[in-house]
């Protein structure tokens, strides 16, 4: 969790500390496979309850160190319907494309949301959105492309037009719901808290509908359970709502194409995937393209997005 109301920093620095605490999201989803994979057979709606659970407790948690506001803001209604149909609805409709699409296409199109966040930037209040943001993000794109279809090619079928269309609201929810948080900065990342047991409740009551109830049958796969809480379902959201509202967004977003490559590099460290030559080359492409996109940061003076040259 992030500690409110730290000391004055220039804004360029606090913007460039912001957009890194940001990125830790991103890191902390790349362990998302290997821990669900570990998880063992969990239907994904009950997983999402309980791990939501666990992350709802990392921010209850967090608050017990945290020093209040002097003067905490008034959540506006609209606050928990973004935070809470962000979170929860993104998870929903993601695993009914699942349900309804063949994974590869279903994901891929679902991972449009960072590139949807870079353009969407441009309605942004202050935000100047540049050719550099724009080609970072298709360069993460094209890389995401080449690790999802394993260097293969995409086969749409119409059949499968309800899965593509769910996993096409996942990504406008998921970008939604991070440029509308911008809109809200003053809102204090602890009410992410009250959004992930949101989604854990209604997670559960998903599962009692649509799914048998299967648990983890070994310690291990509790541990792996334990660890998708404790991170990319629980921690990283609170790194990524203080990100998009204090960070640099267009960078966070070409940035986040990062995920799949960093979440293939762990599953080949593990033993689980080999390297490929498409996977060097969506490691060339990503990182090429997230260094384009923040190259204002990286090579230059970094200042606030709507005051960049």
């Amino acid at each position: 969790m992030l500690r409110q109301g730290a000391p004055a920093a220039p804004a360029g620095e606090r913007m460039g500390r912001a957009t890194l605490i940001g990125f830790a999201a991103v890191a902390m989803w790349a362990l998302l496979a290997l821990l669900t994979d570990a998880s063992g057979q969990v239907p994904p709606f009950l997983l999402s309850a309980i791990t939501f659970a666990i992350g709802t407790c990392v921010g209850l948690v967090a608050r017990l160190f945290m020093k209040p506001p002097a003067n905490a803001p008034k959540i506006p209604p609209q606050v928990w319907v973004i935070g809470i149909g962000g979170l929860f609805g993104y998870h929903f409709f993601y695993f009914t494309a699942l349900r309804n699409a063949p994974a590869v296409e279903a994901s891929l199109i679902a991972y449009l949301w960072p590139l949807l966040i870079v353009l969407g930037s441009a309605l942004m209040p202050g935000e100047r959105l540049r050719w550099n943001h724009i080609a970072g993000a298709l360069l993460g794109l094209a890389g995401t492309f080449l690790i999802v279809t394993k260097g293969g090619g995409l086969s749409f079928d119409r059949s499968y037009s309800f899965g593509y269309a769910m996993a096409g609201v996942c990504a406008f929810l998921w970008s939604g719901y991070s440029l509308a948080s911008r809109r809200f900065p003053a809102v204090p990342t602890t009410v992410v808290t009250w959004f992930c047991a949101a989604t854990a409740a209604l997670s559960f009551l998903c599962h009692l509908a649509l799914e048998q109830t299967v648990l983890p049958a070994s310690a291990g796969q509790w541990l792996a359970v334990l660890g998708l809480g404790l991170m990319p379902v629980g921690a990283a959201f609170y790194t990524w709502d203080f990100g998009v509202k204090h960070g640099n967004i267009q960078v966070l977003g070409a940035a986040s194409y990062a995920a799949p490559l960093l979440s293939t590099l762990v599953l080949i460290l593990a033993g689980f995937a080999e390297p490929t030559p498409s996977i060097i080359a969506a490691c060339i492409l990503i990182t090429g393209g997230a260094v384009l996109a923040a190259k204002s940061m990286l090579f230059g003076k970094t200042k606030p997005a709507s005051a960049e040259a």
